[in-house]
């Protein structure tokens, strides 16, 4: 999201409305929840989470005394310390200047920095019902506080008086940068409405912290649920490490000699891709569907339209014609017609490529029925992964058992490291051990200088699913690096949700997974690489947020990385050149597939919130929209609106999902920089990669920056050709 704002501000914004990209879930509200539980007592100076963080590496977040019984005692202390440095500035009798009003504004709130760091990881990583009873109690007290704060008169009054003068008083270019960004925010956010309107927006602000919170809650309590099977030959089909983990999860939660197939996209996607039992893979297909969509206690459809209610009463509250046109303001695509224009740019050939899929599966599955290997059938829903290898291993005669075991993800973590080396001088030396973590699996490493040795930070690695954690994958800082008040290094973590391996086997991956562990590291690599001065210009536009990550991807499948780090787990031999060559053959391969799950996610959200009057009936505007743009019916959305977290957990992707895609376009286009300058290791591409786009944060407008990288606007043709669809 957007880093313009003043840091409290920012920071706040960052630790309720990030989703599956890159921060965790947004907190509850009492409106919905229980009686909050009374708090603990702590007497003053003995609450941990109030420290100055301690140890190694300018210091470390005391993961060891995480307790959510702390957190509503450091959340009021916490606000009582950033009130008074506010108060401090808003009192200040000199003229307000940038130095006077900016600067001590965006070093104020380094308490509450860290507790919203070690919060975020209690309800993302280690959430409970207690949890969740104390997001209840305190997600609309802090989102009233930092409302109220930012809509204070005499504050806006300063930050008006230094945007007036900016060009008059000796700013230079960055200064200008933040001091309009911040003025604009501000006023895009209500400092300008009358003091009844005031009470208004706080008291919707609050609301929809409560309803995104209860989204969330909701979610999670479908995704805690399980498809248990009694007949281990239900199971045929599924690779044996998987079925022994399946074991393992129906012991833990007290169904021993049964399997447990956990209600998330790591669980169920490998039982739709590979189970030959049809009941089986509907059964899990309609479980995983269906999350929030079943008329019961963790039903999403009530919740979501009251979301919409609201987002689109505070878009007109603040003077935008619809919700989309309030969250597009600060973006790269800067309208709703531009988005959509994209995407119905690529629309049409991802449709037609399906058709295309689906008659190939169709083929095989008749073919199939005629042989007498199977009941004559039409291809549905839970049938499209599995017949997608059976095609996959008819057209490129390549299997995903085949694959997986040379994808170690231990070596494959040690692949990606070594790749930002080569690219970015970024080191990685493993202190697992030596600094608190908040679960025993976690892993840490010292990032480092190659060149200098300088330290640049600490990458925390959290990769296993558990009860408590959030699914999805996404990138996160501890803390972010910034130079002003002195230089800090970066805490930076990814967190997946892989299936650990049996006890005592390595952990295998599919290809999906292999470019998601990439993928989320991209991430990690923009951050630990960034060099700001001020925090105010630390992040980017959502629809650039994307773009490091995609391309960080395409490393994954380069020789240097295969012939090193893709090593079969028993003989360790690398990857045969033949395997490399069907997998880097079929990598166009079900592109149809892949473009509209995503797309069709992408256009509904935009639909969605680009109109002046929200649905009543969630469940009915997304079978009516998928029936208006054409979806076809043999794939639902990667999202259905109702389990549709990166929209109603928060307002961090709300008409932003296309931002993938709009990434995506530069990523093609940034891979075929390296590609016209020789190959993919090209330092002076890379480098300028590094310095134009992913050191600067949002020093400069991201377009104009990209433009400075590339010569031009990136050409959606490079997507197409990426994907394999028609270019004309």
């Amino acid at each position: 999201m957007p880093h313009s704002v003043p840091r409290l501000a920012r920071k706040l914004s960052i630790m309720l409305a990030s989703t599956a990209t890159i921060m965790g879930y947004s907190p509850m509200s009492t409106a919905i929840a229980a009686e909050p539980v009374a708090a603990k007592t702590i007497p003053a100076g003995q609450n941990p989470l109030l420290q100055p963080w301690t140890g190694p590496y300018q210091g470390v977040p005391p993961w060891d005394k995480l307790d959510p019984e702390l957190f509503p005692d450091a959340f009021q202390k916490a606000m009582a310390e950033v009130k008074a440095e506010v108060q401090a500035v808003i009192d200040n009798p000199a003229e307000p200047t940038f130095e006077n009003t900016h600067v001590p504004m965006m070093l104020a709130g380094e308490t509450m920095e860290r507790v919203f760091a070690m919060w975020g990881v209690q309800t993302s990583n280690k959430s409970n019902d207690r949890v969740e009873e104390i997001d209840a109690e305190w997600s609309p007290k802090l989102t009233t506080f930092y409302t109220e704060l930012f809509l204070e008169p005499k504050l806006f009054a300063r930050y008006k008086a230094v945007y007036d003068k900016r060009h008059t008083s000796g700013l230079d270019a960055q200064q200008i940068r933040i001091v309009e960004r911040s003025y604009d925010e501000m006023v895009r956010d209500g400092a300008n409405l009358s003091p009844a309107d005031k009470e208004k927006l706080v008291a919707m602000n609050a609301k929809l912290e409560g309803l995104f919170s209860a989204f969330s809650s909701k979610l999670l309590g479908d995704e805690k649920l399980y498809t248990f099977v009694t007949d281990k030959a239900e199971l045929d089909g599924l690779d044996p490490a998987f079925v022994a983990s399946l074991a393992a999860a129906a012991e833990a939660n007290g169904h021993a000699g049964h399997w447990a197939i956990k209600n998330t996209r790591s669980s169920a996607q490998p039982v739709l891709q590979n189970a030959t039992n049809r009941k089986l893979r509907e059964k899990v297909w309609r479980a995983f569907v269906g999350r929030g969509d079943n008329g019961d206690a963790n039903d999403t459809n009530a919740t979501i339209a009251e979301i919409l209610k609201l987002r689109q009463e505070r878009a007109e509250l603040l003077g935008f014609p619809t919700h989309a046109h309030y969250r597009m303001a600060d973006t790269m695509a800067k309208t709703p017609e531009n988005a959509m224009g994209l995407m119905m740019k690529v629309w049409p050939a991802a449709v037609a490529r399906v058709k295309e899929e689906v008659a190939d599966m169709q083929a095989i599955a008749d073919a199939e029925a005629k042989a007498g290997k199977g009941p004559k059938i039409t291809i549905e829903p839970w049938d499209y992964r599995y017949y997608a290898e059976k095609v996959r291993k008819a057209k490129y005669d390549l299997d995903e058992s085949e694959v997986k075991p040379y994808l170690q993800l231990d070596k494959l973590v040690d692949g990606m490291f070594w790749a930002a080396g080569q690219l970015y001088d970024l080191g990685f030396r493993e202190n697992t051990g030596q600094i608190p973590v908040f679960d025993s699996k976690v892993r840490t490493f010292e990032v480092y200088n190659l060149k200098t040795g300088k330290n640049v930070g600490v990458f925390y690695l959290d990769n296993f699913a558990r009860d408590g954690k959030r699914s999805g994958a996404w990138m996160t800082t501890y803390r972010s690096q910034q130079s002003l008040g002195g230089e800090r290094n970066v805490l930076a973590s990814n967190n997946n949700n892989f299936t650990e391996g049996a006890q005592g086997e390595p952990t295998l991956i599919s290809i999906d997974d292999a470019s998601t562990l990439f993928h989320e590291f991209g991430h990690g690599i923009h951050y630990l690489l960034q060099q700001v001065k001020y925090p105010a210009l630390a992040g980017v536009p959502r629809d650039f947020v994307e773009y490091p990550s995609q391309v960080n991807e395409n490393w994954l499948m380069t020789p240097e990385v295969l012939s090193k780090y893709a090593t079969h787990y028993q003989t360790g031999e690398p990857m045969p050149q033949a395997l490399v060559d069907k997998i880097l053959a079929s990598q166009k391969f079900n592109q149809g597939f892949e473009t509209v799950e995503y797309l069709a996610s992408a256009i509904v959200d935009m639909k969605l919130h680009n109109r002046t009057t929200p649905p009543n009936d969630v469940d009915r505007f997304e079978r009516e929209t998928l029936a208006e743009i054409g979806m076809p019916k043999e794939i639902v959305m990667r999202h259905r609106l109702p389990q549709f977290g990166h929209l109603f957990s928060s307002d961090a992707y709300s008409a932003g999902y296309y931002s993938y895609l709009w990434s995506e376009t530069m990523d093609a286009d940034t891979w075929a920089a390296f590609t016209e300058a020789g190959g993919p290791w090209d330092r002076t591409v890379a480098d300028r990669f590094r310095t134009i786009l992913l050191m600067t944060g949002n020093e400069t407008d991201r377009a104009d920056a990209y433009r400075a990288f590339r010569g031009r606007d990136p050409d959606v043709k490079a997507l197409l050709e990426k994907r394999g669809f028609p270019t004309e």
